[in-house]
């Protein structure tokens, strides 16, 4: 299920500000290349999610799952002077690849990939984050958001991506990923600690602060 048609989908990418030619050239690459290339950021939600960045300040900015690096870079070209992103990918040859293009960009001195499970990693780090973008492994969100909720500086804030998983939280399917971001959807939503909304961005964001942030 397409949660925007398709030609709204192609106007609002056309409306967009288009990639830079690396950014251009790494998404040709993910799709010939890379298994579940339907996992590509985009135009759309790259240029989001730079905004996000950008908009908030965010200095220290969390990703749970890099890719191909798509999205990295998109944050890191939203970030402050000095600010840094620290992203977790627990595929080789996705790192591989995210490395490649990082390290070709303008942000190379920006973005560090952590090859390994996220959890860990997460533990490992230390301080606070701005912003943390979820868009791992399904069957863990609920133990990322708990990982990293306490984790967040006084204005700092979580994206998840996937939220609307396709239009198959609507389903009654019982598959594992469907299962996974069903639950995670009702963690949040009856999570008294925090405010969210779900955006009907590509394939569903949902944007979650403290409610204790100012």
């Amino acid at each position: 299920m397409d949660i925007v048609p398709e030609p709204i989908e192609l106007y609002a990418e056309e409306h967009t500000t288009p990639p830079e030619p690396l950014l251009a050239e790494l998404a040709q690459e993910t799709r010939e290349t890379l298994e579940s290339p339907q996992m590509l950021t985009g135009t759309v939600e790259g240029r989001f999610l730079e905004l996000l960045v950008y908009a908030s300040g965010a200095r220290r900015v969390l990703e749970l799952g890099t890719y191909s690096g798509y999205s990295s870079l998109s944050m890191a070209a939203g970030l402050p002077p000095g600010g840094r992103i620290d992203t977790c990918e627990l595929d080789e040859d996705r790192a591989a690849v995210a490395s490649r293009y990082i390290e070709q960009s303008a942000y190379a001195d920006r973005i560090q990939i952590h090859l390994g499970p996220a959890l860990e990693t997460i533990g490992l780090l230390e301080g606070e984050f701005d912003f943390v973008f979820i868009d791992a492994d399904k069957p863990n969100y609920v133990n990322y958001y708990e990982a990293v909720l306490p984790r967040l500086s006084e204005r700092g804030f979580i994206a998840a991506d996937n939220t609307l998983w396709s239009g198959r939280v609507l389903d009654e399917s019982d598959d594992e990923g469907t299962r996974a971001i069903k639950d995670f959807n009702e963690h949040v939503k009856s999570d008294a600690r925090v405010t969210s909304v779900m955006l009907t961005v590509r394939d569903g964001v949902t944007l979650i602060r403290p409610k204790g942030g100012s």
